[in-house]
């Protein structure tokens, strides 16, 4: 046996041959392109090479670089898997002429059934039955005879085609001449071969094969036989093993005249023989000879027991041996049949926009769980993955197993199912939907069955991003403050939740957020939807569309979205929500972190999103938000915003003067400014102190503490308001926070709008309405009262603490004196603990500082003066 095999491929197959190895005590080397370089092939390997960068031309197929890495890595063998260079002779050759052993059949039976002319020829010579067809045409004009003595419809095909490239039905004399050149033209550039001849086209066939092992010795078997009817543009979406609805007599017939085929060669190592079978006559027809490891092996495995590529090896150390004792294949001949399989192939390509590959980052992958005796997934793909657009799209083959067809067919159903892909599209969706149609499931699928089917889709093209258009939803990713992760959720969450309630969706349901400029969305489904928020100019299909008003989109029409007006976002809610895969328990965006929402960043053209169900009731279409509730700019962009004074105020931190010119002042919103923090230009403070001691040389520095949503921390001398996507722990002071109820003024503030902060009391805040401009506190009531709820002196055996109001949802915990203590840090986390433990009623989440602990709360559960004591 080898010791040391290199596995010329990459992806899901190069997994599979790996894992194979191990299990045989031989070592794999891997081979991978830089684009390649974190693919899970390259991990399962116990060595891997790189081929550099590039395309296949200059990578995998590139055969001087694999001769040297085989070289340099001393291997005694090779195994292709499929694609590739795997039915390359001249690679056989190569890889032989050194000593290195191919895992496969010999260069002369690769070029001999790579021919479909040559092949045809060897078949009618083994006696297998042939559909009518020309040899080798000189000129169009030969194909024009040809097509007229053999009757139309006829199949053109190029000589040394394969996987469905290089085919033309052609029906009538001017299709052909249409043909003739762009298929000889496919031929050349895909296979370096020109040459095209003609069949006579079955309409309803059937694609058959049979699995053939061949020790080169005039000894072939077969193991069973799958049906590959299921196929898109002549490539394969769908196999199964056994084949449905076969006679014994036509399924014995199969076997018997594949080995008989192969055997009159001598076939060397595993192929199919592929035929056309017509479900009306009964009769089958050779179509060509596969000289490798097919895609669809796996579903052979399943139902016979049996591992093709241990046999591959085993077959391929007994030619190298010197002895040159064949291998026995009498073993698999006793093999029988058990329950039925059935294989869905998943690639990056999106069915709604005519198949096309998909390339980019894999953001969520989840598959079902293994523990499942009937369900193989053979796959190389993980979250975080780069998807090349350099190679074939084939990502995962799902193989189910179950004791009948039904069982295999339901389970496959499931997985896929159950299965998630996030950050590029997928087939996954197609494939369940071919499985549940009528025709597999009655196992009446033909070659051309998938021609005009389609598959329903509830999902909207992204044909603009706009300025920044991100995935969102309410209230956003809660309970991570503690550790660093933002809540992110909508920034004007007030319009957000109404355009959710117009709709009747969940209040938790993901929309859209734009930014200054809107997206252009097409609709693949029907489905209402609204528009709230800032002004935006909006039209569907040309027609305009109303603010904070249920409208319905047809199938097939593109809502386009311009500049928005008098703000600065906008919220598109549809109905049922965005269906993205939540990410610490939510949909939504955090561009910084890289995730959630759709690949963790905004919207692109070509994005794919895809809707929740439909809502059991509809939305009433036209229904409006009350005027008095929907978004309204101020007069002359001047904001006045409620704020609970503190957590770090006067004499500590500012001059009396400065919290008195905090609060006078109109503050002009800087350009700078983003979901993160919105800046803000003013008065320069005069500051309470020189410098900020142990935590910085500036006096607006302080020893990290958490900050709270929507606090005003001055980062030097400037100014700016945390918003949803900033950082949970600063090393600023904060002299005010604005009200949960008035946060989402923040989302609509534009660079040159004014701001005048307007101090309330807690009880003011709680109101949830514009309390009386009499009853307000004046600044100079703050000033006496200060920015402390409450203070412990410090005692022989605790270090003094301090009780801060930051906003109205949150408490500010502080120990001991402006200091770097690693003891008060200690001291915070026991706080933590014990309120843990008490279980407080209302008590929301808590994030430490390094002297300090930050209580998040409910004030409607347990009011600020209950937490304190």
């Amino acid at each position: 046996m080898f010791n040391k095999v290199l596995i010329a491929n990459r992806g899901a197959i190069a997994v599979r041959i790996s894992r194979t190895l191990r299990r045989m005590g031989i070592q794999s080397v891997a081979v991978y392109s830089e684009a390649d370089r974190f693919s899970g092939h390259r991990r399962a390997a116990d060595e891997a090479w790189s081929l550099g960068a590039g395309p296949s031309a200059d990578t995998y197929l590139n055969v001087s670089k694999l001769l040297q890495i085989m070289e340099e890595a001393e291997v005694d063998a090779v195994h292709p898997g499929y694609g590739f260079l795997s039915e390359n002779p001249e690679f056989v050759a190569a890889c032989e002429a050194r000593g290195i052993a191919f895992i496969g059949p010999t260069p002369e039976q690769m070029q001999a059934f790579g021919l479909k002319h040559r092949a045809r020829e060897l078949a009618e010579q083994a006696g297998v039955p042939l559909l009518k067809g020309s040899d080798l045409l000189e000129s169009e004009e030969d194909a024009v005879r040809a097509a007229e003595s053999l009757g139309y419809p006829v199949m053109l095909k190029s000589t040394a085609g394969g996987g469905g490239i290089g085919m033309q039905v052609c029906r009538d004399t001017q299709t052909l001449r249409q043909a003739y050149q762009s298929v000889k033209r496919l031929g050349a550039s895909h296979f370096a071969n020109d040459g095209v001849f003609l069949e006579r086209f079955i309409e309803r066939a059937r694609h058959l094969e049979v699995q053939i092992l061949g020790n080169g010795q005039g000894q072939a078997v077969a193991i069973g036989e799958r049906d590959c009817s299921a196929q898109r543009r002549n490539q394969k979406v769908l196999e199964e093993c056994p084949a449905p609805r076969l006679s014994d007599t036509v399924r014995n017939a199969l076997h018997e005249t594949a080995v008989r085929l192969m055997t009159s060669v001598a076939y060397r190592n595993a192929g199919t023989v592929e035929f056309i079978y017509d479900d009306d006559s009964e009769q089958f027809w050779f179509l060509e000879v596969n000289t490798r490891l097919q895609v669809e092996h796996g579903v052979t495995e399943q139902v016979y027991g049996v591992d093709l590529v241990d046999w591959m090896l085993r077959i391929a150390a007994s030619q190298s041996d010197r002895a040159g004792q064949a291998i026995d294949l009498e073993p698999l001949q006793s093999l029988q049949p058990q329950g039925w399989s059935v294989q869905a192939r998943l690639y990056a390509e999106d069915p709604n926009r005519n198949f096309q590959p998909s390339a980019g980052r894999l953001t969520s992958v989840q598959l079902p769980e293994s523990s499942d005796s009937g369900l193989r997934i053979d796959h190389w793909i993980e979250p975080g993955l780069e998807v090349s657009g350099l190679y074939d799209p084939l990502l995962a083959k799902y193989i189910t197993w179950g004791e009948d067809r039904e069982a295999a067919r339901r389970r496959l159903a499931q997985a896929l199912a159950a299965s998630v892909f996030e950050g590029i599209e997928t087939n996954r969706r197609y494939l369940g939907a071919v499985l549940e149609s009528a025709a597999f499931r009655e196992g009446r699928m033909v070659t051309r069955s998938l021609n005009d089917f389609q598959a329903p889709v509830a999902s909207l093209d992204v044909l603009s991003g706009g300025t920044l258009t991100t995935v969102q939803d309410y209230p956003g990713r809660v309970g991570y403050w503690s550790v660093g992760v933002p809540p992110s959720g909508p920034f004007d969450f007030r319009s957000f939740c109404q355009g959710n309630h117009l709709l009747g969706n969940p209040e938790t349901a993901a929309g859209l957020e734009m930014t200054l400029q809107g997206a252009t969305l097409r609709f693949n489904t029907s489905r209402h939807f609204v528009l709230t928020g800032a002004p935006i100019r909006a039209e569907l299909d040309g027609v305009a569309v109303p603010m904070n008003t249920v409208c319905r989109a047809e199938a097939g029409q593109t809502l386009s979205m311009g500049k928005i007006e008098e703000g600065m976002r906008t919220c598109f809610l549809i109905e049922g929500g965005l269906d993205t895969q939540p990410y610490l328990g939510s949909r939504s965006t955090f561009t910084l972190g890289q995730f959630g929402g759709h690949a963790g960043r905004g919207l692109q053209a070509g994005d794919v999103l895809h809707l929740c169900a439909p809502l059991v009731n509809t939305p009433q279409a036209g229904r409006a938000l009350d005027a008095a509730l929907a978004y309204a700019a101020p007069a002359k962009r001047h904001w006045t915003i409620s704020v609970i004074y503190g957590p770090h105020g006067a004499p500590d931190f500012f001059t009396p003067d400065d919290i008195k010119r905090f609060f006078a002042a109109d503050w002009e919103v800087h350009y700078n400014s983003s979901r993160t923090g919105v800046r803000l230009i003013g008065p320069k403070p005069d500051w309470a102190r020189t410098d900020g001691g142990e935590a910085g040389m500036h006096p607006s520095n302080i020893h990290d503490n958490a900050y709270a949503l929507g606090t005003i921390d001055f980062t030097g001398d400037m100014p700016v308001i945390l918003g949803p996507d900033g950082p949970s722990l600063g090393g600023f002071v904060c002299p005010a926070t604005v009200i949960e109820a008035e946060c989402w003024k923040l989302g609509q503030l534009r660079p040159g709008d004014r701001i005048r902060f307007q101090p309330v009391t807690q009880a003011q805040a709680r109101e949830r309405a514009q309390p009386d401009p009499q009853s307000l506190p004046l600044v100079e009531d703050l000033l006496r009262q200060g920015a402390v709820l409450s203070r412990l002196e410090a005692t022989e055996d605790r270090p003094a603490v301090v009780y801060r109001p930051a906003g109205d949802r949150y408490l500010l915990v502080e120990y001991g004196p402006l200091a770097l203590d690693l003891r008060l840090r200690f001291r915070v986390h026991v706080l933590m603990e014990a309120l843990n433990k008490a279980g407080l009623h209302g008590l929301e989440e808590m994030t430490p500082g390094i002297r300090s602990l930050q209580v998040r709360y409910d004030p409607d559960k347990i009011s600020q003066q209950a937490l304190l004591s």
